[in-house]
């Protein structure tokens, strides 16, 4: 009983700390553009001094 007393309180910190973290990254803009890393693969980048 007492390990619950102190592993409940620890999964519920790290579990809102991760949804912290999820919103945090919403508002920074992280999922804006999910097309575009997707889509990069395809464009072929010259390299320099390619003969």
């Amino acid at each position: 009983m007492n390990g619950l007393a102190l592993l409940i309180p620890i999964a519920l910190g790290l579990g809102l700390l991760g949804l912290a973290a999820f919103f945090w990254s919403l508002r920074r803009g992280q999922f804006d553009d999910l097309d575009g890393a997707a889509l990069r693969i395809f464009v072929e980048d010259e390299e320099e001094g390619a003969v």
